[in-house]
């Protein structure tokens, strides 16, 4: 991550060691990944945070933050429709820019899950896309993540492949981002 706060910033690890008096040696350890930025001391986190114009949260995200299995991550989101609201969800999700977030840590399947609710949400109560993230509206998934439940039905039962129908019936908004969802409403 350090190494992409570095480019996004057109900085090399040379310029932000003398600009924030950092030991070359350390900065550069910790961008090779040969010493892990949380091992720091909160000095060094400091002086990085301040050269790179970032917080020391954002630097530490990954270790503040860890990431959450894909199927309880999805989850929560249901979740929190339906004890908040469509219109709340999407507020809270742009508003916290989660989307950038996760797409900033490369969870790219965490990015596109979010903005595909955000993109439905929209259609079916019609209010028009946020274009912030038309950029990421260009990619997708490599390959089409289904649901666990989707894939282990798929292994238990060859002849009948689910993934074909599960696919069909996919909501568009998420099937762009090849991810297969079609029910996001009736959780428990």
């Amino acid at each position: 991550m350090l190494e992409d706060i570095l480019k996004e910033k057109n900085m090399t690890m040379y310029q932000c060691s003398k600009l924030g008096r950092i030991p070359y040696t350390t900065l550069s350890e910790v961008v090779r990944g040969k010493t892990r930025l949380e091992k720091c001391s909160a000095e060094t986190v400091y002086k990085l945070s301040k050269v790179l114009n970032v917080s020391m949260e954002e630097l530490m995200m990954d270790f503040i933050e860890p990431r959450i299995d894909f199927e309880t991550f999805k989850s929560n989101a249901c979740h929190f429709i339906k004890d908040n609201g469509e219109l709340d969800f999407i507020v809270v999700i742009l508003q916290k820019d989660e989307i950038s977030k996760y797409w900033n840590k490369k969870w790219y399947p965490e990015a596109f899950y979010l903005l595909a609710m955000v993109d439905y949400l929209s259609r079916v109560n019609g209010i028009p896309l946020c274009t912030k993230y038309d950029e990421i509206r260009t990619h997708s998934l490599k390959k089409p993540l289904y649901p666990r439940a989707v894939m282990m039905a798929a292994k238990l039962n060859e002849k009948f492949d689910v993934r074909d129908k599960c696919k069909q019936e996919a909501i568009p908004e998420f099937l762009r981002f090849n991810i297969i969802e079609s029910e996001i409403r009736n959780v428990y």
